[in-house]
């Protein structure tokens, strides 16, 4: 919604502005659909030569997640925190039992109860590949958290490319707009013989490329870029919450207690609060028993 809001008051700011000083509309109107196919059809053209497939849909999802924000909601860290405490207590209990939630979740009683991170690949295969991996007696928790920091390191690098692909076509506007801008005065010089008010037209049609690809670069397409890639880190955190849960079993301590390390380490905006999270986990002692 906020990145809908901020493209609105930029088209009113830009254009009211120039309508109120005296410019004409009826200039960038009658440029603007053959502006918009050039540097366009330049911008679009080239970031399908410099982009994979797969690269290329990355950031068509991304940019309908820059609209509508991360993922993750408060309510999903809570959720998080409670899956992370049932499984790290079931592992602690009987690790025969923890062997088989991870090894079919989709079938698991406790992964039910999460339906939505339950369907997240990335962090059921987090979760549980490093459960399964303590389980096999893989448990120097300098090594867990150095597979799981790698794991996760990949995972960043690879839900950066469409953010990473889309700022590199931001770079490169200000120039399609000048080689839109240059085609047109080559249309102006060859029409010299005209009146200077057609003249005038068509040089100012020109220039219409030059503010449009710049326009587009710095007010469009870049801050959409950094909003993807920020909204990607802030997706990341939700990740780092599971080596954080992880690592903390691992130092042996307490299920309840692994969650609260990791409940300290949730954004202030998306963080539970203490007692939220101590009467969800009462509520799941009382369901277990």
């Amino acid at each position: 919604m906020g990145s809908i809001l901020g493209i609105i008051i930029t088209l009113c700011m830009v254009f009211g502005g120039y309508i109120i000083a005296g410019g004409k509309m009826e200039i960038i109107i009658h440029s603007l659909p053959y502006e918009i196919m050039i540097i366009g059809g330049a911008a679009v053209g080239a970031f399908f030569v410099g982009n994979s497939f797969g690269v290329i849909k990355q950031a068509g999802g991304d940019i309908m997640k820059a609209l509508t924000g991360p993922k993750w909601k408060r309510s999903d860290y809570q959720d998080l925190l409670c899956l992370m405490y049932e499984l790290l207590r079931v592992a602690k209990e009987s690790p025969v039992q923890a062997e088989a939630h991870i090894e079919n979740p989709e079938e698991s009683s406790i992964f039910s109860r999460y339906p939505k991170i339950a369907k997240d690949h990335e962090a059921a295969d987090i979760i549980c590949d490093t459960i399964r991996s303590i389980l096999m007696n893989f448990d120097n928790p300098h090594q867990v958290e150095d597979l799981l920091e790698k794991q996760l390191e990949a995972l960043h690098e690879e839900s950066m490319h469409g953010g990473h692909a889309l700022q590199t076509m931001a770079d490169a506007l200000p120039a399609l707009g000048i080689v839109a801008a240059v085609l047109g005065v080559i249309k102006t010089m060859a029409s010299i013989d005209k009146p200077p008010e057609v003249l005038g037209q068509m040089i100012g049609g020109a220039l219409v490329g030059t503010f449009l690809g710049v326009f587009l670069a710095y007010s469009l397409v870049g801050p959409l870029a950094a909003k993807i890639m920020a909204v990607h880190e802030e997706e990341q955190r939700f990740y780092q919450l599971i080596r954080e849960t992880i690592v903390a079993h691992l130092q042996m301590h307490s299920p309840q207690m692994c969650v609260e390390v990791a409940r300290r380490n949730i954004p202030s905006h998306d963080r539970p609060k203490f007692n939220e999270i101590e009467e969800a986990l009462k509520a799941l002692k009382k369901d277990a028993a």
